[in-house]
């Protein structure tokens, strides 16, 4: 990727933005924990068609996550889980297939990482139980954000951003 103006300009709009949605879901206790609609989670479809994309969702995670209740894993995790969400939409071939990594990654890693915090431990029957409810209710919110707002936004902005 050609580090120039433009790109480095779209990603820092891309993390402002994925800051400022991740803020607007905060305000009404859905950026993090077991039941998430993160609204900046629709951006991760975005690298799709704009490979500057990548950078500007791990950015904006990465700063989302500074302020998350589950402290340096949630920071680590969280944040590297879009990444990899981000670098396979990015090589998707359609837009709604762009949605799919965003909703499987986060339902592993983040139902694991919530399950983990609220169980203390990786064994026995109630982490797994935990962990099949937080993975549903996370892949569930994410569904919800990248099919039902991330697809038309991308479909919208490829009808109205030509470069």
């Amino acid at each position: 990727m050609k580090a120039d103006i433009r790109t480095i300009s779209r990603s820092a709009v891309i993390a402002a933005a994925y800051a400022a949605l991740s803020a607007i879901s905060s305000m009404f206790g859905l950026a993090y924990g077991p039941v998430q609609f993160r609204l900046s989670e629709a951006l991760c479809v975005l690298p799709r068609r704009y490979p500057s994309a990548v950078a500007g969702v791990f950015l904006g995670c990465l700063l989302t996550n500074i302020l998350s209740p589950y402290g340096l894993l949630d920071l680590v995790v969280g944040s590297l889980t879009t990444l990899l969400a981000a670098l396979w939409s990015s090589r998707c071939r359609t837009d709604v297939g762009a949605a799919v990594p965003p909703v499987l990654l986060n339902a592993l890693f983040i139902g694991i990482l919530i399950a983990w915090q609220e169980t203390g431990s990786f064994a026995g029957g109630a982490f797994f139980a935990a962990f099949a409810a937080n993975a549903f209710s996370v892949g569930l919110g994410q569904a919800v954000v990248c099919f039902g707002v991330g697809v038309p936004l991308l479909r919208l902005l490829a009808k109205y951003l030509h470069d």
